[in-house]
């Protein structure tokens, strides 16, 4: 199975499992927010840490399905992925590795707290495709400044673990073969308390945020499908990608 679920002494463990790279896929999507709906419901429930298998933890969505006419589908489902992860009832940490690229940091930009792996790699490359990462529009301006989002959206670069941390995206960083354990350390120390209280202090806690987040979300993924989809580049660049060759920007 692709996506590995576990529950145990009040905390519940969501593993990517589509190694080597994890790309998230529309049925990985699919797995995911259906494992989240269920684990919702699980009164004792205290927190969730979100992981993949392997060295990279996701190195992004699948590119051959933003392609006409499955994004169409695609894209509303991502959102509905990250609405689901980021509007998740208990406390979530993000356990990761390596790579964490695209819509993979996008899922990662979802959770409350991210503990890396030194080796890791953050970024959002889409403008490389020609397109953009419409769930990182909508969370890295609250995550970081304006200015840090800007150039990650902009320039498609990554960030390593220590400029993460820097930049306010990652809380700790830690050996790679050291990431699983401190992650679950951190959760054990939150799954001393009750699941109520728990609750309620991250519903409190994103009170003054969640609005413009969802807000600013919506308005992306609007732009992605209705006006950015219709522009000659972004297909030209998401079919050079699968092609394996350099795109030919007709900047129209």
């Amino acid at each position: 199975m692709p996506l590995e679920t576990s529950f145990e002494d009040g905390i519940a463990r969501l593993r990517i499992a589509a190694p080597p790279l994890n790309i998230v896929t529309r049925a990985i999507m699919a797995e995911l927010r259906q494992a989240l709906a269920s684990l919702a419901n699980e009164d004792e429930l205290r927190v969730l840490v979100l992981g993949a298998e392997g060295k990279h933890f996701s190195a992004g969505a699948a590119v051959e399905e933003h392609l006409p006419p499955e994004h169409e589908q695609m894209i509303p489902e991502f959102a509905e992925t990250i609405r689901a992860l980021y509007h998740f009832p208990t406390p979530m940490i993000a356990a990761v590795r390596g790579r964490c690229l695209g819509g993979g940091f996008e899922l990662v930009q979802a959770a409350d707290i991210v503990v890396a792996g030194e080796g890791a790699q953050f970024g959002v490359p889409e403008i490389q495709l020609g397109v953009l990462p419409p769930a990182a529009c909508g969370l890295l301006p609250e995550l970081t400044t304006p200015q840090v989002a800007a150039e990650l959206i902009y320039t498609g670069d990554a960030l390593s673990a220590a400029d993460a941390l820097a930049a306010g995206l990652v809380r700790r960083v830690v050996a790679d073969d050291a990431v699983d354990d401190e992650a679950l350390a951190l959760a054990g120390r939150m799954a001393r308390h009750s699941a109520a209280a728990l609750r309620r202090a991250k519903r409190a806690l994103r009170a003054a945020y969640s609005a413009r987040v969802e807000h600013a979300v919506h308005r992306a993924v609007e732009v992605y499908l209705h006006d950015l989809m219709k522009t000659a580049d972004a297909v030209e660049g998401l079919r050079a990608f699968t092609e394996k060759r350099r795109p030919e920007w007709s900047h129209r």
